[in-house]
């Protein structure tokens, strides 16, 4: 307020201008208090094997893979995935210890995330190392070239549980990513790799330490996990318990994958959790049961202090391409999380193609 009194003096106008631009000031810091963006988030997206063979080095346009959910993820202020693979031309095989399967994209795939507007991929996987060292750090040498942020894995442990910071409309968000896959991974001072943490109630603490330093930066924290076995349709009590400890932490949503289904999600204290978001893009085998190919887009509209709506998107996956889920698939798939999320005491109603919850 000073320095406008003092301005308005200088150039000689009078008290009733200063008074109008302090006005204008309050509004629009008034207006920033209010300000909300929409965070579009997924699980894995896999461009190795496949996709990589016949869309990335095919003939399909970059936009391919996103089939017409690609609107979504343009529309939202950030979108966030987990990136289930290697960017890369070089690297071997990881032989150090068993594994079977190995997904790599040529490095064209930052077309295609660039395509989608994807603005953070997170690393903390079992697949990122799958071509060893050389081929991880030429993974973050493309992010990093194309200004796509990432976290959960680095070229030591201090770069790879060190959070990633995105701001939209004001609105500062702070993303802590780890996994509990492949502890052989694990980054140490002098070795690059994953943000390895087993889930136990002892490693609470080590995030949440994270989470306090995130939270003198940002406004919004997620903490982003790959954890869990595969083809799980509902986390364990051990799972959620720590789900809920990693909230009473501090952090505003909980991001969960790696299961290649969908488990319900949960409203705890007003904040949001997603035990596991599923499978976005992928070329995997489909299980009949469990229907791996059912996934889908969660939009996340929040304030700079709490999370305001949730929407769902169901979508279906097929030859290697997301697309909205239509008529009997909607109707399965929605059923499908309407019923897992109910089991955790969070209701969604169904609106025009999507599901729907306002906390």
């Amino acid at each position: 307020m000073l320095l406008i009194l003092i301005s308005t003096l200088a150039v000689g106008c009078d008290a009733p201008k200063a008074d109008y631009e302090l006005k204008n000031e309050k509004m629009s810091n008034d207006k920033m208090k209010n300000n909300t963006i929409t965070l579009a988030i997924t699980g894995d997206v896999m461009l190795g094997r496949l996709v990589n063979d016949y869309v990335i080095l095919g003939n399909k346009p970059v936009t391919y893979v996103w089939g017409n959910m690609l609107e979504h993820l343009k529309k939202a202020d950030l979108t966030i995935i987990n990136l289930e693979n290697a960017i890369a031309k070089s690297g071997t095989e990881w032989y150090k210890t068993p594994k079977v399967f190995f997904y790599r994209a040529d490095p064209k795939a930052i077309d295609v995330l660039k395509a989608a507007k994807i603005d953070y991929v997170t690393l903390a996987n079992n697949h990122v190392l799958d071509y060893e060292e050389e081929a991880f750090i030429e993974t973050l040498q493309h992010l990093e070239k194309n200004n796509i942020s990432y976290a959960g894995a680095g070229r030591n442990i201090s770069q790879a549980s060190k959070p990633a910071f995105l701001e939209a409309n004001g609105i500062k968000i702070a993303i802590i990513s780890f996994t509990d896959n492949m502890q052989e991974w694990a980054a140490t001072e002098t070795k690059p790799g994953i943000n390895y943490i087993e889930i136990n109630k002892n490693n609470v603490k080590k995030v949440k330490e994270s989470i306090t330093e995130a939270k003198k930066i940002a406004d919004i924290v997620i903490v982003s996990a790959h954890w869990g076995p595969n083809m799980r349709q509902r986390p364990s009590n051990e799972f959620k318990e720590f789900a809920h400890a990693i909230i009473d932490a501090g952090a505003d949503t909980f991001h969960g994958h790696s299961a290649h289904i969908f488990q319900g999600i949960e409203i705890y204290k007003g904040r949001l959790i997603m035990y596991d978001a599923g499978d976005l893009v992928d070329d995997y085998a489909i299980d009949s049961e469990l229907r791996n190919d059912q996934t889908f887009l969660f939009l996340v509209t929040l304030s700079k202090n709490k999370i305001k709506k949730v929407e769902l998107i169901p979508g279906l996956i097929y030859l290697m391409q997301v697309n909205k889920a239509t008529d009997a698939d909607f109707e399965e798939i929605a059923d499908k999380m309407v019923k897992l999320s109910e089991e955790m005491g969070t209701k969604l109603v169904k609106k025009k193609g999507k599901l729907e919850v306002v906390i």
